[in-house]
């Protein structure tokens, strides 16, 4: 694991890096949300397990996120943000898989074609605000215009796996779980399970991309 510190226009973001064991061929960047970092499970376990894979990943914590900021600036300030991040994660020569969770995967959605992003990874995809299906981000996230997989919780109150429209994007649901993908302790599902969805999901997905 190495730590970068990028300038941005949105000032300094940082990259934690956790490279391939071996034969690195693609680079996975995923960024955190509105209301966290990137201390969250699905991107812990991703930095833990796809490095077996032939994937270098790169957890992006943007520039609100390392000023100790508590709430996230506008959409149009972490567009920026991911910007000036891409230079580094294109740097080791290796096609990118632009990726976050909630806030973070409607950046990549946003920002993918312009960027040059191989693919699109948008965990727990925030469809619509609790509770107000009727303000949709579809449209984000059906714009993509790259291979684009969405992991959902079945109980994410931003957008459960049903509410999606057709598109092309694949969608994997993890049972039970809510947009940070916990789930009860009463559910079928353990957490080690729900979390092992995840990971499987993105690994047979990465290795369909190279």
């Amino acid at each position: 694991m190495t730590f970068e510190i990028i300038g941005t226009d949105a000032g300094d973001a940082r990259v934690t890096w956790y490279p391939a064991a071996t034969g690195a061929r693609l680079v996975l960047a995923v960024s955190h949300g509105a209301g966290g970092g990137i201390e969250a499970r699905d991107l812990q376990a991703l930095a833990d397990v796809l490095p077996r894979h032939g994937v270098t990943v790169a957890l992006v914590e943007q520039p609100w996120r390392v000023a100790g900021k508590k709430v996230a600036p506008a959409p149009k300030t972490l567009d920026v943000g991911w910007r000036g991040i891409w230079p580094a994660l294109v740097k080791p020569g290796l096609p990118v898989i632009s990726g976050g969770r909630s806030a973070g995967a409607r950046v990549a959605c946003r920002t993918a074609v312009e960027l040059g992003a191989a693919a699109v990874l948008a965990l727990s995809f925030p469809l619509h605000p609790p509770g107000r299906p009727e303000k949709s981000r579809a449209g984000e996230l059906l714009g993509s215009g790259v291979p684009t997989l969405v992991v959902q919780g079945g109980n994410d109150p931003f957008g459960k796996p049903e509410e999606f429209p057709a598109g092309p994007f694949e969608l994997v649901e993890v049972a039970y779980g809510d947009h940070g993908f916990a789930v009860p302790k009463r559910a079928a599902t353990t957490q080690e399970q729900a979390v092992t969805v995840i990971t499987d999901a993105v690994v047979k997905w990465a290795g369909s991309l190279a």
